[in-house]
């Protein structure tokens, strides 16, 4: 499992409030945190460290977080904040910019500057409510803290994103909102040894993000390029593993590369995976799923296979057996009938 949880349930309602402020205050920068509901307050959050990145999937009832400019002087972090809103509605001033976003939208800021965040539509001094007075909407989001100088794009650059609602419907704001939802779904079976490994992916994601809005992808330095590159192969790939045509040439021709390139790149961001062996790797633990689902146990072995681009059961039964162990069939049973324990 990745990450802590916490949840107000656990501690008593009295402090759920304070605890919940304390525990902000002390993973993100320290900013003025105020509630019409703090003394019946709710949230929840998992706070996962992915090296140098941290990501929060968290829940909350309507809050007002300020930074004002006393407590940037008093502790900087030297840290950009993203957040992605999936449900609800906030609204943010800073940076000179002053925007409202809702869900499937992403928001930077940067900690080295005040900030005021608060429920869409409020601007009272508790900074809660709703704008059609219907009550409070619990607020559901996913942040991502990351250090600025890991950020390989100028900070004038990224100071033209401060502060705006950017839609995450499309692109690498597409991918990256996937990827951080993912995240928080995958939480409980991913093993912490891959931490800082998912940590590097959310950077190049963010980066890739951070250059598509500024098109500006030509800032990054050529390393920086070349991950978000095979991020963006990576998931073509998985868009595309049913397609028994998908092929390193096919790969290459849909990003505009030469063979060679894609060959000598890909290894380099997959511990050292061939374009083949990572598409291969892909379509066996798609099957692996379906073999393991109880609602898919009529599916014949082929079709499992077809499935996932693997037209021939021969190559599917020799390939899936020298990767776990057991033939397709072995699997299924041992997996439907709990036989491995």
């Amino acid at each position: 499992m990745i990450g802590t949880v916490f949840r107000t349930e656990d501690v008593p309602s009295s402090e759920r409030f304070d605890h919940w402020r304390e525990m902000v205050g002390r993973m993100r920068s320290p900013s003025d945190i105020t509630s019409a509901h703090a003394a019946d307050f709710w949230a929840e959050s998992r706070v996962m460290e992915l090296g140098s990145v941290t990501v929060w999937p968290t829940s909350f009832l309507p809050t007002r977080y300020r930074r004002s400019p006393k407590l940037v002087r008093q502790s900087d972090p030297e840290l950009y904040h993203l957040t992605l809103l999936i449900d609800g509605g906030l609204a943010l001033d800073h940076a000179g910019r002053n925007d409202a976003f809702g869900p499937r939208d992403l928001h930077l800021t940067d900690s080295s500057l005040p900030y005021d965040l608060c429920p869409y539509g409020t601007r009272s001094a508790d900074g809660t409510g709703s704008a059609d007075g219907t009550g409070p909407r619990v607020v559901t989001g996913v942040g991502v803290d990351l250090p600025k100088a890991l950020l390989p794009l100028p900070p004038h650059r990224v100071r033209e994103l401060l502060g705006r609602g950017l839609p995450a419907r499309e692109g690498f704001g597409a991918l990256l909102a996937d990827f951080l939802i993912s995240l928080e779904r995958q939480a409980d079976t991913l093993p912490p040894s891959d931490a800082p490994r998912l940590g590097g992916v959310v950077l190049d994601l963010v980066s890739a993000w951070c250059a598509q809005v500024l098109d500006a992808e030509a800032d990054l330095e050529p390393e920086s390029r070349r991950q978000v590159l095979v991020r963006r192969i990576q998931a073509f790939i998985r868009q595309n593993l049913h397609d028994p045509d998908l092929t390193p040439p096919v790969i290459a021709a849909a990003h505009h590369i030469s063979l060679s390139y894609l060959h000598r790149i890909f290894p380099q961001q997959t511990q050292g995976d061939t374009v083949a062996a990572w598409i291969r790797g892909r379509r066996l633990e798609g099957a692996a799923r379906d073999l393991a689902n109880p609602s898919a146990c009529s599916l014949p072995i082929h079709a499992v296979a077809a499935r996932w681009g693997i037209s021939r059961a021969s190559d599917f039964t020799r390939a899936f057996r020298a990767a776990y162990g057991l033939s397709p069939t072995e699997y299924r049973h041992q997996a439907l009938t709990g036989g491995g324990e």
